[in-house]
């Protein structure tokens, strides 16, 4: 199960404010969850689409683009399904390639590059990159540097991970924690270590930015290494963003079986396969609407800025939201082992008030002019949702809605509630009551 919405029901003072914050934290999660797949999918489908370029007469449409986000979809969606007993494996192997394979990437290129900038291009020149006249002129440098932290909000969107799996963890309340904080480090020191490679080995800057290929680490690549060695490495990149979205659509499909238990979504979802021991009804689910929000794509150059924003807003959102309910009724708020101290509020305002900061940021245009076909229509999505979370909750949902309550109670008896099936076999051994 998620815990996003789990935190927001215990954290809320009474039965019925759990259930409302449960089901607009699970909803804002729900959208984040497919839209967080769509970003990484349709990411590596440009990156597909890119490299069949370099040899051959290849030319990327839209349409081809999208029919390449939809195969990997389908081949994301058959591993979730058929493949569940190898999931570990390749788990190990996604470990095996963002860890070492990411660290050779770097070292190669930084140790092959014939020259190298100097540390004052690096660190000190200031490039657009936002169109015609760019927004740096039409508005100002700040506003191109506030939109572009999104890429770097968005990489360590899961960084909550551990916190799933802390019943499989000793000492999880200081385990779990440290977990968060060392998964955020990590990605920041291997992150801004391969920035800076590439950005040391940029043979040209200008016939970077001018790529024939269109993608300017694909044509450092192409300047150090030549073809040949270029495709491999820029392979070693798929391969990573391929096991990225391999398990995005499994920790979705389980949020969402998880929600649709709780009856968040139509309980027809919460189906585990006898055979597979695989939600594949979620599984299925997840794809499809992954692929769904990929539709603009073919009508708009900025789809996947887009998709990004949705997913970064709705993600930290949901990450807020259970940070604001222990703000606000603070007394709820049991501290354990691990914990801030006398920090703990003041901190929890700022992330607070840097959720909402980005939440807008987001929603601003990327590109300069804005046209129909570089409109952010983030603003559009997120408003959709809204409308739908909150209208939704005072129609009809909060007459039958009552959050994880069930959750709680097998928490509290020892049942693993992560796993799919698991509350149903709790229920015929007689650990917890039946629905």
């Amino acid at each position: 199960m998620d815990r996003r919405y789990f935190w927001a029901a215990m954290l809320s003072p009474n039965n019925e404010l759990a259930a409302f914050f449960s089901w607009i934290t699970g909803w804002i999660n729900f959208v984040g969850q497919f839209a967080v797949t769509t970003g990484i999918t349709f990411g590596c489908a440009n990156l597909i689409a890119t490299l069949a370029t370099v040899k051959g007469t290849f030319a990327p449409t839209p349409g081809k683009i999208l029919g390449i986000h939809a195969a990997l979809l389908i081949s994301h969606g058959l591993v979730n399904t058929f493949g569940v007993h190898i999931l570990r494996y390749l788990n190990n192997s996604s470990i095996t390639f963002h860890s070492l394979g990411v660290f050779a990437f770097a070292t190669a290129i930084i140790a092959k590059a014939p020259t190298h900038q100097s540390a004052k291009f690096v660190f000190a020149t200031f490039y657009d990159g936002t169109g015609t006249p760019g927004w740096a002129t039409t508005a100002s440098p700040a506003y191109v540097a506030c939109i572009g932290i999104l890429m770097s909000q968005y990489t360590i969107t899961g960084f909550d991970a551990s916190a799933h799996l802390s019943e499989e963890t000793r000492n999880a309340s200081w385990s779990a924690p440290l977990g968060v904080l060392t998964s955020i480090i990590c990605s920041s020191v291997f992150g801004f270590f391969l920035i800076l490679c590439l950005l040391f080995s940029i043979q040209d800057f200008d016939s970077t930015i001018a790529s024939t290929v269109g993608q300017p680490v694909l044509q450092i690549l192409l300047d150090i290494f030549s073809e040949d060695g270029a495709i491999v490495l820029f392979t070693l990149v798929i391969i990573c963003v391929w096991h990225c979205g391999l398990f995005s659509m499994t920790s979705n499909s389980r949020m969402m079986f998880a929600f649709s238990r709780d009856h968040g979504i139509p309980r027809w979802f919460h189906y585990v396969d006898a055979r597979f021991h695989a939600p594949v009804r979620t599984i299925w689910l997840a794809a499809a609407l992954a692929f769904i929000l990929a539709l603009p794509s073919l009508g708009s150059s900025v789809a996947f800025a887009a998709a990004t924003s949705i997913a970064t807003i709705a993600l930290y959102v949901s990450y807020g939201l259970p940070i604001l309910i222990g703000l606000i009724w603070h007394k709820n708020f049991k501290k354990g082992p691990f914990n801030l101290g006398v920090f703990s509020r003041p901190v929890a305002l700022v992330a607070c008030l840097w959720i909402g900061f980005i939440s807008i940021i987001f929603c601003l245009p990327n590109v300069d002019p804005v046209t129909s076909q570089t409109l952010n229509y983030t603003p559009v999505a997120v408003g959709i949702v809204g409308l739908w979370t909150f209208g939704s909750w005072y129609l009809f949902a909060r007459k039958y809605f009552t959050g994880p309550i069930r959750q709680i109670q097998a928490e509290e008896a020892g049942v693993d509630i992560d796993e799919p099936g698991a509350l149903e076999r709790a229920e015929i051994e007689g650990k917890i009551d039946r629905m």
